[in-house]
């Protein structure tokens, strides 16, 4: 007996065929949608497969999970992978600490820095975590600071400039053109 898809209300119907027909949904979906509504219009999983450029074996497997699941079912399920490294109640911790200015937490210096954040997190929480790690959590919760560079912004003394003196004699002049 050949593998079908079953019949489609008209809501699946309607969804199915915008989803086929899309241009910004991700190409995963747009190819499931395909397959299930191609099969819909009658032609047998070795039609659809060579329609398609895909392989038998995929065609069968989502006909059988949009017969199990429907539209639910041609959606990604999630994959297996290594346990996550650090709790979320220690990636909060870290999150927390760098929202919060070093002074206020007792601690000696204005700004933080990945390596303060490591002894901070070490020492005051026990969360042994490297610097490139810290770095790549602040990245994936979308939190930057600017890097505080000494000689960058306001001067100290406000009597620099006259102090400077003129700063013409280091720009070079520029040719003019013949």
């Amino acid at each position: 007996m050949a593998l079908r898809v079953r019949a489609l209300t008209p809501e699946e119907s309607t969804m199915l065929e915008r989803l086929a027909r899309s241009r910004k949904a991700a190409a995963r979906s747009v190819e499931r949608a395909c397959i299930i509504w191609q099969s819909s219009q009658g032609p047998l999983v070795p039609a659809i497969a060579r329609e398609l450029g895909v392989c038998e074996p995929t065609v069968r497997l989502w006909l059988k999970r949009f017969n199990a699941h429907g539209l639910a079912g041609l959606a990604d399920e999630p994959r297996p992978g290594p346990p996550r490294t650090y709790t979320p109640a220690q990636v909060s911790a870290l999150i927390a600490a760098v929202l919060t200015k070093p002074e206020a937490l007792g601690l000696p210096f204005a700004n933080w820095t990945l390596d303060r954040l490591v002894a901070y997190l070490s020492e005051r929480h026990g969360i042994a975590m490297k610097r490139t790690r810290v770095d790549e959590i602040l990245i994936a919760e979308g939190i930057r600071w600017r890097t505080q560079e000494t000689w960058f912004g306001g001067r100290l003394d406000p009597a620099f400039a006259e102090k400077r003196g003129p700063s013409f004699a280091c720009i070079p002049s520029h040719r003019r053109k013949a």
